[in-house]
């Protein structure tokens, strides 16, 4: 039984299919016989990755020889570190933009904290009165 808590049923593993792309996920592995969780150990003698079990001498062959992933996201938000009370601050640029939640016309503004090629110059402003983010 190789399927993690969240597996569906067309699920490439549940199927008996190795997963072909190279952004797949690796799963958690149970034992047959007694349901514990299995973990992954070398077989040295036929070079190969199994998943034996701690408790009883359940193993399986591995699908893949990928037993850990990390996956790093690195996407910082248009309005990353923007608080309310930005609009105290003395030192951010003002504008007689109207807010569209109170309508109050005092605003202060500042560019997009998210630098990449395909992100254009964007303008938010908060409101002064509410503090809504708005462009």
């Amino acid at each position: 039984m190789s399927a993690s808590p969240a597996a569906s049923q067309n699920d490439a593993q549940v199927s008996g299919q190795p997963a072909k792309s190279g952004n797949e996920q690796v799963k958690f592995r149970f034992c047959g016989d007694c349901s514990n969780m299995l973990a992954p150990k070398e077989d040295r003698f036929n070079n190969k990755l199994m998943y034996c079990c701690r408790m009883c001498q359940y193993s399986e062959e591995a699908d893949s020889a990928c037993i850990f992933r990390n996956n790093i996201y690195n996407v910082i938000g248009e309005t990353a570190g923007v608080t309310q009370d930005v609009g105290s601050d003395p030192t951010l640029p003002r504008s007689n933009k109207r807010c569209p939640k109170c309508l109050e016309v005092e605003a202060v503004f500042f560019q997009s904290q998210q630098r990449s090629a395909e992100t254009g110059m964007k303008l938010f402003y908060v409101c002064c009165s509410c503090g809504h983010i708005f462009q």
